[in-house]
């Protein structure tokens, strides 16, 4: 065998263990990702009539890019939650009309991701929809943005009412223009929803549940959804239409940081 043989055939040996050592590591930080509690479910297998829109899978919402720690476009759910969600979902399918949720569970690192923008003054790229009358400087003082989050505890969702049979609403494109979440709904982002008076994540007064001056049909979307999940054990954040957690939580003082993907369930790989 020649030297140069000889060199290459080491040189080879050297590449493949440097490969299977990147990827036992690769392996080892998967392995060692957190996961839920056996008790989270994915809303999907208790509930699939329900529409899912995860908004911070994608880059439509007030950051404007996808948020941390969402992997896939799922909701996850305690399961308690979720059960609680699929009576409702009953409900209001025989009145003619079906939930879709916006958000579910959302980890740690997600809630840090909206710190940090919010810490960023010079990134305004969302605020023409989603806060344009808001001060930047105002999102922790006035608590549209907080270091911790109820979603992050498993039996939060923010969710809406869409009339059946449901349209789909069309993509959003990054760079088009924005509209104010609080104008008339057929000059804001389209969405499939009733009209709840304002769109979601508005950093608005108007996104107040009983905000005096959201009246008529809009009024009376926002109660139909409010009295259909509070008959089923549910309470309203009041400063959002949308907000909504299942009591009693089974984790009222914990706050989970396992990524929103399949993967993070119990029985999944």
């Amino acid at each position: 065998m020649t030297r140069l043989s000889t060199a290459l055939r080491g040189l080879g040996a050297a590449l493949a263990a440097l490969l299977t050592l990147t990827a036992a590591g690769a392996t080892a930080r998967a392995d060692t990702e957190p996961r839920a509690p056996k008790d989270f479910v994915a809303l999907g297998t208790v509930d699939p009539t329900i529409l899912q829109e995860m908004r911070y899978f994608t880059p439509h919402n007030f950051v404007g890019e996808r948020i941390d720690g969402y992997r896939q476009p799922v909701c996850i759910l305690t399961r308690p939650a979720a059960e609680a969600l699929h009576r409702a979902q009953t409900e209001l399918l025989r009145k003619g009309y079906t939930l879709k949720v916006y958000d579910c569970y959302r980890p740690q690192r997600a809630v840090n991701h909206f710190v940090r923008w919010a810490e960023d003054l010079d990134d305004q790229a969302m605020k023409g929809e989603f806060y344009p009358d808001v001060d930047k400087t105002r999102l922790f003082a006035d608590g549209y943005i907080a270091e911790k989050s109820g979603h992050s505890r498993g039996s939060t969702m923010d969710l809406t009412i869409v009339r059946l049979p449901a349209r789909p609403t069309r993509p959003y494109h990054p760079g088009e223009p924005l509209v104010p979440c609080y104008a008339p709904k057929d000059e804001r982002f389209p969405d499939n929803s009733v009209d709840m008076g304002t769109g979601f994540d508005c950093f608005d007064t108007l996104a107040h549940t009983l905000d005096p001056r959201v009246q008529g049909a809009q009024r009376a979307h926002r109660m139909l959804l409010k009295n259909t999940l509070e008959g089923l054990g549910f309470v309203n954040l009041a400063e959002e239409w949308w907000h909504y957690t299942f009591k009693p939580e089974p984790y009222p003082d914990t706050y989970f940081d396992f990524p929103v993907s399949a993967k993070s369930l119990a029985g999944t790989r």
